[in-house]
């Protein structure tokens, strides 16, 4: 199933690592913050709007910055799975 995560991009479910949201992103959590910019200096690292980013989205290979919520996409994924019961 595709799913919109912001401006034109669509992607996969089946490539969705997880979703993850950039306010909790903060001095302590050096992981994360080093894992984007290692993708970003690998070139994965796609914006996928001009607006500010609300969370991210991590595929198996690439990243995507999003203004979607994390609430937002996940209320989308489970729309889809469940229309599909």
């Amino acid at each position: 199933m595709l799913f919109h995560i912001g401006g034109e991009s669509t992607i996969s479910d089946k490539y969705i690592v997880g979703i993850f949201d950039m306010e909790s992103l903060t001095v302590d959590s050096d992981e994360a913050i080093d894992f984007i910019r290692q993708a970003e200096e690998a070139g994965r690292v796609e914006i996928v709007s001009s607006e500010i980013p609300r969370s991210f989205v991590v595929t198996m290979d690439r990243v995507y910055l999003t203004p979607i919520s994390v609430a937002t996409l996940r209320r989308r994924i489970e729309k889809a799975f469940s229309w599909n019961d």
